[in-house]
């Protein structure tokens, strides 16, 4: 196989062009929203060429693009605000799966049904996992523990010494944002009562990629924090997917059927709980190795003498997958929307910034590492960051925004969960469009990006994305490009992207950037918020 590398000096030049064209004196006129989108567009050249390699968290293409970064900042102005000048490092452990020595398999009274690894069935995250599990299982419906919301699939169940089956989505009454988060928390509750390990299922009509790519991603390496008390697992527990066309085996002689509870699911009805007639057993082999990242912090001072000690946060990630599996003969996972595309607006957006007049908060852009590998990144500075944590009044982030169709409207996840959706409203009237609702909310979009990082520590956050609904021309191209490009070789810098598109989404989160720092008090979660139980007085 030969790599698709491009020679350094490629790489070299690439970028002093880009910076040649981003860093253009800003005139007394303001730039056409095309010459805006061209400077975008070069960020995005400059991140996500293949001489970054991916820009896996602790890989040299990663500190390669870092110094991209750190460069553009510095010239626009802003200050360091790291621990080592605008870096904060983040120590990491690799997880590395070794499937070819690792077994998987389920024993029924209907006889033993063989799982390949990882064809069949994967394991993958950050969290230690046990060497061998003999266990058996139990089908916990959609996993769900919200007891605020009248609905908890594991109270008064036994799970412990079990592998547990759940089935993402959730009643259709319950929010998107509340269901997401109850997901996230499902393995942490299961771990406190003893389970296991659990595996997760996707109904064929929510499956976002592909599962042939999915093992292509499985195949990459895990990753969690080096400091074990930042870890959320206090003991080894497995967590594992299997391909849904091999997911009836898990139900044999069970009374129930995959297909039966997936039809359930897809209508947002109720699950079941029982037990399985199959027993789980596996060997599972990893090794570990260190790894040294840092995330990227800037400050913009703040102008008012007393809410100049407060921070405003816009966040984005820089990581990407790295160098993969290879596609159609091409091993390297550029990650140009996701998120090279991120961190080229807060680029842009620090320069509209800078060029105005200083808002009275301090705006700080946080450019993380390890989103990819379990929102390490975030989560770190989060709970330690490099200015005091009480002043951390909101945080704004920019992930994926896909910029692939005209934005009419804007999708602000959590804009009703406090005072930052009343801002994101007027912001967007002032701007003639509409928020929309999450489109699709048993994705659990919420809890995949890194101001959950922020939420779960009490600070009130946003994450953009472009409105639409479902059924619609805008949804289709989006399902699309999720199931074609999405985490795979092509989210590269050959797609369609619509420059002028992203810096029109741009100029949005820079206006609410500046009413939320402006403002005499800082935001608060509403009062009938599931998220407000996070918040501490700062």
């Amino acid at each position: 196989m030969t790599l698709r590398f491009r020679p350094a000096l490629f790489s070299t030049v690439l970028l002093s062009l880009a910076a040649a064209i981003a860093l253009q004196p800003v005139a007394a006129a303001p730039p056409s929203g095309e010459v805006r989108g061209k400077a975008w567009w070069a960020h995005v050249q400059a991140i996500a060429n293949d001489g970054m390699e991916g820009r896996l968290a602790g890989s040299p293409g990663y500190a390669r693009a870092a110094d991209y970064v750190i460069g553009q900042l510095k010239a626009i102005g802003l200050k360091p605000a790291g621990v080592d000048g605008f870096r904060q490092p983040v120590e990491l452990v690799e997880q590395r799966f070794d499937f070819a020595n690792s077994r998987a398999a389920l024993f029924g009274p209907a006889g033993d049904v063989g799982l390949s690894m990882p064809d069949d069935f994967y394991v993958r995250g950050s969290q230690p996992m046990p060497e061998t599990i003999d266990a058996p299982m139990i089908f916990l419906g959609y996993g769900l523990s919200i007891p605020e919301a009248g609905h908890d699939d594991f109270a008064g169940v036994d799970v412990k010494g079990k592998v547990v089956v759940l089935l993402a989505g959730g009643p259709t009454e319950i929010s998107g944002a509340l269901k997401s988060n109850a997901r996230s928390e499902a393995s942490r509750i299961l771990v406190a009562r003893g389970a296991l390990g659990v595996i997760g299922l996707t109904t064929p009509a929510k499956v976002e990629i592909p599962w042939a790519r999915q093992i292509l991603i499985a195949r990459a390496a895990s990753m969690g924090f080096a400091d074990p008390t930042i870890n959320n697992f206090p003991s080894p527990f497995m967590s594992g997917s299997i391909d849904p066309a091999k997911a009836e085996a898990l139900f044999a002689g069970s009374g129930h059927s995959f297909a039966e509870l997936s039809a359930l699911s897809d209508a947002s009805k109720p699950l079941p709980s029982f037990a399985l007639a199959q027993r789980f057993r596996a060997t599972i082999v990893a090794k570990k190795a260190p790894v040294h990242s840092f995330n990227i912090i800037a400050k913009l001072p703040g102008s008012d003498p007393k809410l100049a000690a407060e921070n405003v946060v816009l966040s984005a990630h820089l990581d990407g997958l790295g160098i993969g599996e290879p596609i159609d003969g091409d091993p390297i996972y550029n990650g140009a929307l996701d998120n090279a595309s991120g961190v080229a607006s807060l680029i842009e957006i620090a320069k509209v910034l800078k060029a105005g007049k200083a808002p009275k908060r301090t705006i700080l852009f946080t450019i993380v590492t390890g989103e990819e590998k379990g929102l390490l990144g975030s989560r770190y500075f989060a709970r330690r960051p490099t200015v005091p944590k009480a002043s951390l009044v909101a945080d704004l982030n920019f992930d994926m925004a896909l910029p692939i169709f005209a934005l009419k409207n804007v999708t602000p996840l959590g804009y009703g969960e406090s005072t930052l959706g009343i801002d994101a409203a007027a912001v967007a009237k002032d701007m003639g469009m509409a928020i929309l609702p999450d489109p699709f909310p048993d994705r659990n979009t919420f809890t995949r990006s890194d101001q959950f990082s922020f939420i779960r520590e009490g600070i009130p956050a946003l994450f953009f994305k472009y409105g639409f609904t479902a059924g619609t021309p805008e949804a289709a191209i989006e399902k699309a490009w999720r199931a074609n490009i999405y985490h795979s070789p092509k989210d590269d810098l050959n797609q369609p992207v619509m420059p002028v598109e992203a810096v029109k989404l741009d100029d949005y989160v820079a206006a609410l950037a500046t009413r939320v720092a402006n403002a005499p008090d800082r935001p608060h979660w509403n009062a009938d918020s599931f998220f407000k139980r996070f918040a501490t007085s700062p």
